[in-house]
């Protein structure tokens, strides 16, 4: 090939995507097992109602805002939705990115219409930004932010917007795009189970943990 970015997609899509998911796959079970080892003291008092029914209730119950709280903080909990739904249809539902769920799980759906893939990617966006000027110009948010937040943020960001283009070629060279597309996307990977990424996969046993406490109690949660 004569493109000079060639050899450097076929690494990002070869060898650096390997690399990428192994250290995401160990870091992930590494965490997980981890949490699993602390454990907790057992509870000897006699239980007052259902944890199990009440940690499974609140894995579903938590993922909407408690009545009253949407207005106080409607770009935080609106563009949180935004952001999630998108980026959750860029990645699960173009043809290509499930050609690659397809390659490694052998799990497959129909892709969704690239208007819709696209119109979720640029809102996904959109709603990052937002977020972005909320953490920044909110004085407790931001006293609380730390260098991590913000190399999430720019973590999640970088595969939606370079993706988009590069699909779309609107700059650039298109094979360099697509391969800084997918490097970006494996930084995600490596930093996954390190940062606050993470609650991707630990809010089902956070949830379950906190309501069964609750449950157990008597109280809901």
């Amino acid at each position: 090939m004569n493109n000079p970015y060639f050899d450097l997609l076929m690494w990002a899509r070869g060898p650096g995507f390997d690399i990428a998911l192994t250290i995401m796959v160990g870091g992930i079970l590494l965490r997980v097992v981890e949490i699993l080892v602390l454990g907790r003291k057992r509870d000897l008092a006699t239980a007052k109602g259902s944890p199990v029914g009440q940690g499974v209730k609140t894995i579903f119950t938590r993922s909407f805002p408690r009545k009253g709280l949407v207005p106080f903080a409607p770009i935080t909990y609106i563009g949180g939705y935004i952001f999630h739904i998108g980026f959750a249809i860029a990645f699960l539902f173009l043809g290509a990115h499930i050609a690659l769920i397809d390659g490694l799980l052998g799990l497959s759906w129909p892709a969704a219409n690239r208007a819709i893939v696209e119109s979720a990617t640029a809102l996904a966006v959109i709603a990052l930004f937002a977020l972005l000027y909320t953490r920044i110009t909110d004085p407790v948010r931001r006293a609380l932010s730390t260098f991590g937040d913000y190399l999430v943020w720019l973590l999640s960001l970088l595969p939606l917007v370079l993706g988009y283009v590069a699909v779309n070629k609107l700059f650039g060279d298109p094979t360099l795009m697509m391969a800084l597309h997918i490097l970006s996307a494996e930084a995600l990977m490596v930093a996954f189970p390190f940062t606050k990424l993470m609650h991707a996969v630990t809010f089902l046993m956070a949830r379950y943990y906190n309501g069964s406490i609750q449950g157990r109690k008597g109280a809901e949660s």
